[in-house]
């Protein structure tokens, strides 16, 4: 069985979600997983956040603007008659959800659920416009089977559990349908994976149930081996390790969720990324193969900053660096970069919240210097120890561009530099030019 996501944009008009059958194969068994709408989740967002701030009236008139959109789209979609009153009870019930709220009191609970809405939605009525055609398909509710643990990690073991005998129970039926992104958490509470999710759902799905691929489906045909939107002539990239893939989405590759790589990684599914506007495109292929002696991408992540502790009681000193980290552990934030000497250490973050605690702390340890407006360049490819040539290359491109810290060994798949975000765009052409042209 293969797993197919498919993203708002795929599913973000009635005429997109028509054509989604020109990829689907009915014939063969395959479990859909769809994201909201495209903008259905933004528009929630701004719900929930007028309900929090119990801006009742504000709330009311998006969740009608929002009711009035769908009111539209099943017209488009689905024919008149049984199959459009059944998309308009759907529309209708989830929006006279959304409405009561504004009279109840609202906490980050009920906004989960507000979240969940758009992906209901869209594959509740894909569902209906399938059976409209007359192609049968069954509807999963990911709710059913989808579940976080107490540290708010994916319980795969409870998914195989629970979705294997959905399945066996509809043995016959080959086309599924389901939800990304939503999920219950360890009190059964309607939860979510984040932003981005409905890539994660997908590899999780597929380690449950040891599928023969993942197919994630967007409106770019695969990993380019450079940010599109800023170099021209950028080619996408054939194939590419786990690791080389986790890299890249980590560090700005907006195509694929960053964390969607590891169930799939864990269990040995390939993934292949694939574009719903050239569906005969190659993409892709994401596997525990690499191919070695390449330099495969480049991507760049923004928004970070860099933090320099300096002091002479690091030297010869053991134990220095555990109390550092033991602060960012304290407040929940991750380090992306990290660089030492004999009497400094330098790191970067990109989640600010308590970035003033963070370093009122550090005061304790020594001097504190803080560089903002930051941006790493990840170069991904052949790395290890063996490697001849690559790195000096990666810094001769850019030798005209002030580098703020490097990061190279601490993975065979990378080289990190931080610079200022002002040169980021000159940093990925200079490259560009450099290492594929």
């Amino acid at each position: 069985m293969k797993i197919l996501k498919f993203g708002g944009t795929s599913v973000g008009s009635p005429e997109r979600m028509k054509k989604l059958l020109d990829i689907i194969n009915p014939a063969e068994e395959q479990i859909v997983v769809l994201s909201a709408v495209s903008g259905t989740t933004n528009s929630l967002v701004e719900i929930s956040g007028k309900l929090l701030k119990e801006d009742k009236q504000v709330a009311l008139s998006l969740i009608n603007a929002l009711h009035k959109h769908y009111n539209e789209f099943i017209i488009e979609l689905l024919p008149p008659g049984e199959f459009h009153e059944q998309g308009q009870e759907v529309v209708e019930y989830h929006f006279g959800f959304l409405a009561s709220l504004v009279n109840d009191i609202f906490t980050p609970v009920e906004e989960k659920v507000v979240l969940a809405q758009g992906e209901l939605l869209s594959t509740t009525l894909y569902h209906i416009y399938l059976k409209s055609i007359g192609v049968p398909s069954v509807l999963l509710p990911a709710l059913d089977f989808m579940k976080t643990d107490e540290d708010n990690e994916p319980d795969v073991p409870f998914t195989t559990k629970h979705l294997m005998p959905i399945l066996e129970q509809h043995k016959g039926n080959k086309l599924f349908i389901t939800q990304g992104f939503i999920c219950r958490n360890s009190f059964g509470e309607v939860d979510n994976l984040r932003r981005g999710g409905s890539d994660y759902t997908a590899s999780l799905i597929g380690a449950a149930i040891l599928a023969e691929e993942v197919q994630i489906w967007t409106d770019i045909d695969g990993m380019h081996n450079n940010d599109p939107r800023i170099v021209k002539g950028t080619k996408p990239i054939s194939h590419l390790s786990f690791d080389e893939a986790a890299e890249l989405a980590y560090f700005g590759a907006k195509i694929l969720h960053p964390q969607s790589v590891f169930p799939a990684q864990k269990y040995k599914i390939p993934v292949r990324l694939l574009n719903t506007m050239e569906p005969t495109a190659p993409g892709t292929l994401i596997s525990s193969e690499s191919e070695k002696g390449k330099i495969k991408s480049i991507a760049a992540k923004d928004g970070i900053i860099a933090i320099k502790i300096q002091s002479s009681r690091m030297l010869l000193a053991y134990g220095f660096l555990r109390r550092v980290f033991e602060i960012f552990e304290r407040y929940k934030t991750p380090i992306d970069m990290i660089t030492t000497s004999e009497v400094a250490v330098s790191l970067t973050i990109d989640f600010t919240d308590n970035l003033d605690k963070i370093v009122e702390e550090l005061h304790a340890f020594g001097s504190v210097e803080i560089d903002k407006d930051q941006s790493i360049v990840c170069v991904v490819g052949d790395f290890n120890a063996q490697t001849h040539g690559f790195a000096s290359r990666v810094l001769d491109s850019i030798k005209h561009i002030p580098i703020r810290m490097i990061s190279y060994g601490g993975s065979n798949y990378n080289i990190s530099l931080l610079i200022n975000t002002t040169d980021k765009t000159e940093a990925l052409k200079s490259l560009h030019n450099r290492l594929f042209e």
